[in-house]
């Protein structure tokens, strides 16, 4: 691994992680799950008490918890280079994603973060023209993206094997919110009807950035212009349900529908891919397994089996264990920061990469899904009228 170019791991910071929340503790694993890093300081929580308890159960240090994401940032950058941390990995609510990420930069750090980017475009932009300027690596995690069978589809449509795109259809579909009163304090997660904390998208935002960034990501068509429907039916301030219809360059469109009020759901997020020679399928919630469907020929399922003679080069790549060991949610967020470690790498050794074109979703795709949410939502109060949406 290029990690052997520093004969060390990879030193990690960790904003959020703390209390309840559920995403901090899948940063936390995913990555050191493959022993490249190792997380060594964080701001857990705005107590001190609780970042020190929570420092305590990640294994760190509680001499390098602290109470606020600026003091951690400036004490870090202090630190000699065999001390300093490599990158941050930013766990909190919407509306901290942009300044702490602005800050991360500014202060030398690499970062990965959580989506959306940011709660607006003119946030988003800049944080695309800070990466430019600090050639720092900043990676996305639209977890998604690393799960085997969708990295073995996205080479076998960029290897022509569908034909040329037509149409993708792309689901994401929950049901938690029926579960939720919303007069009552909830455990965590009540800051995503917040505007203020949230941004302007609820469920387009939570759910339908990933749904969307996926189809980007493995038909590779380029989108030109948005119209969405947006409502809610649980009584919250901001979406639980919508549809975007993306036209592309090519005219081919992209569905979106998202829902976190379907009853029985639990993360069943799926994607239908039409090319005009076959067309595929893939499901979340059964992710080893990719659907291949051609007119007049028998339908044909594609395991999860590293090695085999199906199996292609990114689809392999993606693999830690033999087929028939499921891999899931961790491995496939594990593989987004894997890729993004060997950019930090190649960045300390002064290899040529090029920060627009990774397999991993980079700042640019966060402009895109800031892009996408706030394009929605206004072609939706607009009464559903078509709006741009440039590509990168």
């Amino acid at each position: 691994m290029l990690n052997a170019s520093l004969n060390r791991k990879l030193r990690m910071a960790l904003i959020g992680g703390g209390g309840a929340g559920f995403i901090g503790k899948v940063h936390r694993t995913a990555a050191q799950l493959d022993g490249r890093a190792e997380l060594v300081a964080g701001a857990f929580s705005s107590s001190m008490d609780r970042s020190r308890e929570t420092a305590l159960a990640f294994g760190v240090d509680p001499a390098r918890a602290y109470a606020s994401w600026e003091e951690m940032l400036v004490t870090e950058a202090a630190r000699p280079d065999d001390e300093r941390v490599d990158f941050v990995s930013i766990a909190t609510p919407n509306f901290l994603h942009f300044p702490m990420a602005k800050a991360s930069l500014a202060a030398g750090f690499n970062v990965l973060c959580d989506k959306p980017m940011t709660t607006n475009t003119a946030d988003a932009e800049t944080l695309v023209r800070l990466v430019e300027e600090t050639g720092a690596v900043f990676a996305l995690t639209h977890n998604y993206t690393g799960y085997p069978m969708v990295r073995q589809a996205r080479e076998m449509i960029a290897a022509d094997e569908l034909g040329e795109i037509r149409a993708v259809r792309a689901n994401y579909v929950q049901g938690w919110m029926w579960a939720v009163d919303p007069t009552q304090p909830a455990e965590r997660g009540t800051w995503k009807d917040d505007p203020r904390r949230n941004g302007p998208g609820a469920t387009i935002g939570d759910v339908g950035t990933h749904a969307y960034n996926l189809a980007r990501y493995m038909s590779g068509l380029q989108p030109a212009e948005v119209l969405g429907k947006l409502t809610t039916f649980s009584g919250r301030q901001l979406d639980d349900y919508g549809h975007a219809l993306v036209r592309c360059l090519n005219d081919a469109l992209i569905m979106v529908t998202v829902s976190q009020v379907t009853h029985g759901r639990l993360n069943d997020l799926s994607i239908e891919i039409d090319g005009d020679k076959a067309s595929l399928s893939w499901r979340q919630e059964e992710p080893d397994s990719l659907t291949i469907r051609q007119t007049g020929q028998p339908q044909r399922i594609y395991d999860r089996a590293p090695g085999q003679a199906h199996m292609n080069d990114s689809g392999n790549a993606a693999c830690r264990i033999p087929g028939g060991h499921p891999e899931a949610f961790f491995e496939a967020f594990a593989n987004v920061y894997s890729s993004a470690y060997d950019d930090m790498i190649w960045r300390v050794v002064g290899g040529d990469r090029d920060p627009r074109s990774t397999i991993y979703p980079n700042v640019y795709d966060g402009l895109e899904g800031v892009r996408f949410i706030e394009q929605t939502i206004a072609s939706s109060k607009a009464n559903s009228v078509w709006l741009p949406l440039a590509a990168r």
